[in-house]
């Protein structure tokens, strides 16, 4: 059955608004618990994000991975660095005090997403979900708060607005933040382009027309942080070049404009210094390079790179705080890139919604997948890669 099951992925926020890890599951069409679809996750990760000598792909990364009492006795168990994982577990479940315990000798963290559980068993608890939208959370925290164990975090999930991510960061809790993606920036967020970002806005314009290199490296001197972002980020993933790119003009000759441009879209995007763009710059990142992947499948690389492009900047008006109609006044794009920012529409449409919708509970991945005849091992497979680069990349 998971062969025909799409993966949902969503960020969790500790207090301080940092992601400190996302959590994956499959998307509806299976309840996340079930034995043989927790599972078949935890063998499809062990195959994707582990790769002989790299390792796991995912560096320091953590997922958060709900599963069934099956999965603590499945080969999963042994495949996966436990040190990486947090399972959730649904209360009730009727889980092998013994198993839970070798689970945590293995390293993985355990949360029970409720708060009923064997009294022997809460000793074993990394933590425990509650349901931000629940008429009684308050008795629910303050009960969770008596019952964990030292250090035992509680995080708490359908959080749709951030003023109420605030309210539970001032607890001290942690918030899976998918419902805050979509939501309106806080009413004292900053409001349109920072002075960095406005450099680098000029200099994708340069590169957009080929302006000599000479005229980027004197816009990009009036920000020397600028380079060095760039450059950090280009050469954290590697490309083989088997070189170090020091300069602008060495990054020209080795990748040449349109590969420029697409970092200097993500360095845009997390140039951002809003109190709440943390999730926002790692869902970009994560979703740009998932929608090329996807492009690869069907499309040359020009409109591969093009598709990056169209992820980083499909959350820039959420970070920057205003219309999408008035980010794209401010920055010149193909009519392609256009229509799939403003519409979904055109070449690239189809594959930022595929994107988007693997971010989505209610999201209709199947659909989107159908319209381009990919597969949902296809997908899988690239918004798994989009998430290992994205976690190797150093911000």
């Amino acid at each position: 059955m998971s062969a025909s099951l799409f993966l949902l992925r969503e960020p969790l926020l500790d207090p301080a608004r940092k992601v400190i890890a996302h959590e994956l599951r499959w998307q509806a069409g299976a309840q996340s618990g079930e034995d043989a679809d927790s599972v078949a996750l935890g063998l499809l990760l062990a195959a994707e994000l582990h790769r002989g000598d790299e390792g796991w792909l995912l560096a320091d990364g953590k997922l958060v991975l709900p599963v069934g009492p099956a999965f603590f006795e499945s080969a999963a168990v042994q495949m996966l660095p436990g040190a990486a994982f947090m399972l959730t577990l649904e209360e009730g479940a009727a889980i092998k005090p013994d198993a839970l315990a070798a689970a945590r000798a293995a390293g993985f963290h355990v949360a029970l997403r409720g708060l009923d559980i064997d009294s022997a068993l809460q000793p074993l608890l990394s933590g425990y979900e509650l349901d931000g939208a629940a008429s009684d959370l308050a008795a629910q925290l303050k009960r969770a708060m008596a019952q964990r164990a030292p250090g035992a975090r509680i995080a708490v999930r359908n959080i749709a607005a951030w003023k109420h991510y605030d309210v539970c960061a001032g607890a001290g809790l942690d918030v899976y933040a998918g419902r805050l993606i979509d939501a309106p920036a806080p009413a004292q967020a900053a409001r349109g382009l920072n002075p960095s970002q406005t450099v680098i806005l000029q200099l994708m314009n340069l590169v957009g027309r080929n302006a000599d290199v000479r005229e980027l490296e004197g816009v990009l001197k009036r920000d020397a942080a600028i380079s060095y972002k760039l450059f950090r980020y280009i050469n954290s993933v590697g490309f083989g070049l088997g070189a170090e790119i020091t300069s602008l003009r060495h990054a020209v000759s080795m990748l040449g404009y349109s590969t420029l441009y697409r970092w200097l879209s993500l360095l845009l995007a997390t140039a951002s210094t809003g109190a709440h763009a943390a999730a926002l710059m790692q869902t970009a990142i994560i979703r740009g390079r998932f929608t090329e992947l996807l492009g690869h499948y069907l499309l040359p690389k020009g409109d591969a790179e093009n598709l990056f492009v169209a992820g980083m900047f499909s959350l820039l008006d959420r970070l920057l705080g205003i219309p999408m109609e008035d980010v794209l006044t401010q920055i010149q794009l193909s009519e392609a890139l256009s229509q799939a920012l403003t519409k979904r529409a055109g070449i690239y449409g189809p594959f930022l919604a595929l994107a988007e919708s693997c971010e989505r509970s209610d999201g209709n991945s199947q659909g989107c997948a159908d319209a381009l005849f990919l597969s949902a091992e296809q997908v899988n497979a690239a918004h798994l890669a989009a998430l290992a680069w994205a976690q190797n990349l150093k911000l």
